[in-house]
């Protein structure tokens, strides 16, 4: 007999591994929670054990069929985008207003017993169900990427971990390798490291080549900066105020909305004073024109806002109020690359639904993993305009360039 072990968060998670591994005929023993980890016997997490075993002469698990594999992934996302579409249709009758039977039956229940606001409520239950699918889908999209080591060539399993490392999307990951193996097929090159990355650095630029060489317009007056909390809002636009002021000479002026931040209307007005622009301070949109009919004289106006979370769509709607103007303005989302890619994600699809098409990166002294860059381009179009690292004012800030990326991206080849 056959007797295995798996340590797992919980058991359906372990199902599939012992299938792949022990069989289908293989029976679960037992199973009991256990801690593992943690420090001095404290923070230690929970997890399951599963024993689980197989007779010694039973056949050996036969790998499912690469047909049978991608009919089951495909029918299992097709389910994931139809209850995606369901959970959508439910929102939007929700949202519609109610009958007025309906409104007074409802008012009579809140008046017994008070309660959350439906809307707020179907909102942050809508939420976490999206969240969930998310995870399984991109769970799903991991699975179907992997391929048995016995069928992947060498260099181009190294290319995949590199890539997973790089938290790069399983569905992006599974495109470039496909367009990696024909191109060199193609090319009648063999599939060596050298050959390999070569490619996928040709194939990374030439995809993200309509969305590369984009800055800030020059055409634009107002420039506003969005995006959640921490990511260096602040201290980006004192860089790019200061390139304009010392380098090329220009009127600018500051806009603040950002009042929830304990001492960030300080920040910048700290960063005012040292380059000697003016400032002003806005509670509300109707604060709005008295701003800027005060810095009317002014060539560049950089507007900060308050940091919030941007995974809930209420607060970006609530963001979009004061961004709106008469003059030619931009939007630039500012990001951190020390962020979850999937937070990431979900605040360039909340503010791509406003227009919101260009992004700014973040402390990229902080971190080794550059991903996120890639997966915000080619999943929602959102052009790479200047990535920024340390607090050096101006200089720790530099125009986004396609080459660099890639190299940091891809790093070195596997070696052979």
């Amino acid at each position: 007999m056959r007797v295995k072990r798996y340590v797992v968060n919980d058991l359906p998670e372990a199902l599939p591994m012992i299938r792949s591994e022990l069989g289908k005929d293989a029976v679960i023993l037992n199973t009991k929670e256990v801690r593992i980890g943690g420090f001095m016997g404290m923070f230690r997490k929970k997890r399951m054990e599963v024993i689980a075993a197989i007779e010694s002469n039973a056949p050996p698990p036969k790998p499912q069929s690469t047909g049978k594999q991608a009919a089951d992934f495909e029918a299992v996302m097709t389910a994931i985008n139809e209850t995606v579409q369901q959970r959508s249709a439910i929102a939007a009758a929700a949202a519609r207003p109610a009958s007025s039977e309906s409104q007074a039956a409802a008012a009579a229940t809140a008046v017994l017993e008070p309660q959350q606001p439906p809307s707020q409520a179907l909102s942050r239950i809508n939420d976490e169900l999206l969240d969930e699918i998310r995870v399984i889908k991109q769970s799903l999209l991991q699975l179907s990427v992997r391929k048995p080591g016995q069928d992947m060539p060498a260099p181009l399993e190294a290319l995949y971990e590199r890539l997973v490392d790089q938290e790069v999307e399983p569905e992006l990951i599974r495109r470039l390798l496909d367009e990696v193996e024909k191109k060199l097929y193609e090319q009648q090159t063999p599939l060596a490291a050298q050959s390999v990355w070569a490619a996928a650095g040709l194939i990374i630029t030439d995809w993200m080549a309509p969305l590369s060489g984009g800055q800030i317009s020059e055409e634009a007056r107002i420039i506003h900066f969005v995006g959640p909390t921490g990511v260096g809002k602040t201290t980006t636009i004192a860089k790019l105020a200061a390139e304009q002021t010392i380098k090329r000479g220009r009127q600018v002026g500051f806009i603040t909305s950002d009042t929830y931040r304990i001492a960030a209307v300080d920040q910048l007005r700290t960063y005012a004073n040292i380059l000697n622009v003016p400032i002003e301070v806005v509670f509300s949109p109707m604060d709005l024109p008295k701003a800027f009919k005060a810095l009317e004289n002014q060539e560049l106006i950089y507007m900060d806002t308050a940091g919030r979370n941007f995974r809930n769509e209420l607060h970006v709607s609530e963001v979009n109020s004061l961004l709106q103007t008469n003059e030619i303005s931009e939007t630039i989302l500012v990001l951190s690359l020390t962020g979850k890619t999937r937070d990431m994600l979900t605040v360039a699809e909340n503010f791509s639904k406003y227009g919101v098409r260009k992004a700014l990166f973040t402390k990229l002294d902080e971190t080794s993993v550059y991903g996120a860059i890639f997966n915000l381009a080619m999943n929602y179009e959102l052009t790479p305009t200047y990535v920024a690292k340390g607090q050096t004012v101006p200089d720790d800030i530099a125009p986004f360039s396609i080459e660099a990326y890639v190299n940091e991206l891809l790093g070195e080849p596997a070696n052979e």
